[in-house]
């Protein structure tokens, strides 16, 4: 079987991550996987960029242009939306014909045009498409946020300065209806949550929505010992570490202020007992108004992540806005359990008092709670077995890519 994966990046960024991630997996069972990009970070010879960097430059400027135009020369939303009115050609490449399933991840931002999706339904070739976030199947937005303009063919979009009920989102989400008829589709969300959404927008009706979660190397991250972790990144052995990373820290989607919030009131008991670990770019921005010790890493490579995570206590993911995390699953993987807003996937992830803390939605006190409850009061090597198992059957490389090679099969046989 052969399977060519479509990302716009093979290894920046979570959705990058988790595509080559999958194709891994699939490899490793005995799949011919391969995957085109528009921007190659890796020196892996199955992934293959497409393009010119001044073509993918100007694909990429012309569609942010566009937006930029549609929102009165505003900035804000920029990056919240994607028009997806350029990209590559991919239909007619070798690669394309020589696969047997053609597998869609996170296309935007110069990668695939909505005209071009719809050439790869219209080619006749089995489609699956991981979606990553909310795009494939709103008008423009990748998070629609309390919007349900979605399940009606959008329009009035709220992240437009130029809005009525046949703005641009309305326009593209028009656009998608008919690229999306031009053949059968399977839409793999990465969490049941996102799955339900999927459910309810007219954009998948008539085509498969299912639920796939990403996979991850056991082996990779794996339970290490905490105290030489430590000794190398110069870390505290007398506190209980608490870990935040993201690969923008300082992004306020990744829930800043709520961080700074729960720490402010954990410092009220606990001030001498934690130490704050913040991996990721920006992370100084935070560590200046910790009320606790801490140290910011800057960004760390892939392949040095499971010291961090196995180096830390707890976890946290203050996140408003999240699908199915890696970051959750990477550190559960390492047996370090985690602390999260009850949003997107993460209630999937994260069972609540049984491997790590759900906390209500945006509320500090709350998520500070979670926090002290880990480290102060629960049963924590039973925390540590729950997250490493929860992993292990759900998550593991093998699980996954037998899930995904069942469903191309399934479409094969039709």
């Amino acid at each position: 079987m052969k399977v060519l994966l479509i990302s716009t990046y093979d290894t920046y960024g979570g959705a990058a991550i988790a595509a080559s991630r999958l194709m891994d997996a699939l490899i490793g069972e005995g799949v011919d996987a391969r995957m085109l990009v528009r921007d190659k970070r890796s020196g892996n010879n199955r992934v293959t960029p497409l393009g010119s960097a001044l073509g993918n430059k100007w694909n990429f400027a012309a569609e942010r242009g566009g937006i930029y135009l549609h929102n009165r020369l505003s900035k804000r939303y920029l990056f919240d939306v994607s028009t997806a009115t350029t990209g590559v050609s991919v239909t007619k490449l070798p690669a394309f014909a020589q696969a047997d399933v053609i597998h869609l991840h996170w296309i935007n931002q110069g990668m695939l045009s909505v005209r071009e999706i719809g050439r790869i339904l219209a080619s006749g070739k089995k489609v699956v498409w991981t979606m990553h976030d909310m795009w494939p199947f709103t008008g423009i937005c990748h998070h629609a946020r309390d919007c349900r303009r979605y399940e009606a063919g959008c329009g009035d979009c709220p992240y437009l300065q130029c809005r009525g009920r046949q703005d641009v989102s309305h326009r593209v989400f028009r656009r998608k209806t008919k690229a999306y008829a031009s053949g059968d589709l399977a839409f793999a969300a990465c969490s049941q949550w996102l799955a339900a959404l999927a459910g309810k927008s007219p954009l998948t009706r008539g085509h498969t929505v299912l639920s796939i979660p990403n996979p991850i190397d056991t082996a990779a991250y794996s339970p290490e010992n905490k105290a030489e972790i430590r000794q190398q990144w110069g870390l505290p052995h007398d506190k209980k570490i608490v870990l935040f990373a993201a690969v923008k820290t300082s992004d306020k989607r990744k829930g800043t202020d709520y961080l700074l919030e729960a720490s402010r009131l954990l410092a009220q008991e606990y001030k001498e007992q934690l130490f704050f670990l913040i991996a990721g770019n920006d992370g100084g921005e935070i560590e200046r108004q910790l009320p606790f010790p801490a140290k910011s890493t800057g960004f760390v490579p892939p392949h040095q992540m499971p010291g961090i995570y196995n180096a830390a206590d707890v976890f946290i993911t203050p996140s408003l806005q999240e699908n199915l995390p890696n970051t959750l699953m990477e550190s559960m993987a390492c047996g370090t359990p985690c602390v999260g807003f009850r949003i997107g996937g993460i209630p999937e992830m994260i069972d609540h008092r049984q491997n790590g803390y759900v906390a209500d939605y945006r509320n500090a006190a709350d998520f500070a709670e979670g926090i002290r409850w880990v480290l102060f009061e629960a049963d924590y090597a039973q925390l540590q077995q729950n997250a490493r198992r929860k992993v292990l059957k759900e998550y593991d490389r093998p699980v996954v890519a037998q899930t995904y090679i069942s469903l191309y099969q399934q479409l094969l046989d039709k």
